[in-house]
């Protein structure tokens, strides 16, 4: 009986145990407000659909992009990856820094104006600290 083992289940042990790491690290995450702007570039998007079914509340991706025009590049792209467009350039630099400083940046649709025929995509652009 000596060289049995017991399991202990106390303190952060049992808050693991049976959960996904996913589950367990969510609680923690905070998303920071660091700025509103809007999604640039629409109009010259191949695939439009993209923008035809965005909406107040979505979460957007913000990725880098290896761009001749602009070297701050940060594409926003949609759940499904799909590019939607741009931050705009004017924007761009700080949130490109700290992309680039290995920062995870998101953006959540904000507003949807549409503006004549066109469609104009506000964004909140969120720093996720964990």
């Amino acid at each position: 009986m000596a060289n049995e083992l017991t399991e202990y289940q106390k303190g952060l042990v049992s808050l693991v145990d049976g959960h996904e790491l996913g589950d367990i690290i969510k609680p923690l995450i905070k998303e920071i407000h660091l700025f509103d702007s809007y999604i640039a570039g629409t109009t010259h998007l191949e695939d439009k659909s993209v923008i035809e079914k965005v909406q107040v509340g979505d979460m957007l991706s913000l990725q880098r992009e290896d761009n001749k025009f602009d070297s701050n590049a940060v594409m926003v792209l949609n759940a499904e990856g799909k590019k939607m467009g741009y931050v705009p350039e004017k924007d761009n630099i700080i949130f490109a820094r700290l992309m680039d400083a290995g920062k995870l940046l998101k953006a959540k649709v904000s507003d949807i104006l549409m503006k004549g025929s066109f469609k104009q995509i506000s964004i909140g652009i969120y720093l996720v600290d964990l």
